[in-house]
């Protein structure tokens, strides 16, 4: 029988707050020597997409903002604050959907979510709102960079964010920013358990990994960095659009 991965996912505890210019991958190496968890060759470092908008300043004040005809019209269809309307649009390349309550967009980025990813929660001060990084693969890249300096150790590093799926219900972590490592595990060509050929399975490595982080990550309590350890994984970098799919074969816009 095949050797199967025992799959870990270990909590990186005790993070302080962030704010705008931390170094989060010093951080994260400052923290995982104060907990006695030595990072190691082949660990994946998942990173909530929160801290790491925290400590680049992608957070917008509400009450700063000049709502346009196209905010005030969507902000009455969706009973919401035309000024965090206007946020999510300045962050938005389209709307895909607008219904009471419910905003989903294509984000400057290429995702699809709701209210492209602007976030009220787990912040502090009233009025304020994070959005996502201006490039999460860079960002991802640059705390890599980080951790590889300090630690010497071969790791990959993801940043995350909790999407909505369609046709399902719940949230589920996953990755929107990969460095070091393939975001995708493609099984064309190789055999089944039945010895026949896979044609089409390509599989989100990134997003599995991400999922497994969230078990530990949690939505609050102040824990927005984990280490996924066991997991194989392809080294290399890859361009930010891997992980989306082209709309020539998006079969749900």
């Amino acid at each position: 029988m095949a050797v199967v991965p025992q799959v870990s996912a270990i909590p990186v505890v005790g993070l302080a707050e962030f704010v705008a210019g931390d170094d989060v991958g010093s951080m994260i190496v400052e923290r995982c020597e104060s907990n006695g968890t030595a990072l190691a060759d082949g660990d994946l470092i998942v990173v909530a997409q929160k801290i790491v908008s925290k400590a680049e300043g992608a957070v917008a004040v509400i009450a700063d903002q000049q709502p346009s005809d196209e905010a005030l019209e969507l902000a009455e269809t969706l009973g919401k604050d035309a000024r965090l309307v206007q946020i999510v649009l300045d962050q938005s390349a389209r709307v895909v959907r607008a219904v009471p309550g419910v905003l989903i967009v294509e984000t400057v980025h290429g995702f699809i979510c709701a209210n492209a990813g602007v976030d009220q929660s787990n912040i502090e001060g009233d009025g304020l709102v994070t959005t996502l990084p201006e490039d999460s693969f860079k960002s991802a890249a640059a705390i890599r960079s980080t951790i590889v300096e300090r630690t010497g150790c071969d790791v990959g590093v993801l940043v995350s964010d909790t999407f909505n799926r369609p046709w399902r219900e719940g949230s589920i972590n996953v990755a929107i920013g990969v460095a070091g490592l393939d975001p995708l595990r493609d099984l064309r060509g190789t055999i089944d358990d039945f010895d026949r050929e896979m044609t089409t399975s390509t599989v989100s490595l990134a997003d599995e990994v991400a999922s497994t982080a969230q078990l530990v990550m949690g939505e609050s309590g102040r824990v927005p960095v984990a280490i996924v350890r066991g997991v194989e994984w392809e080294r290399g970098e890859f361009p930010a659009d891997r992980l989306l799919r082209p709309a020539e074969r998006d079969l749900f816009r």
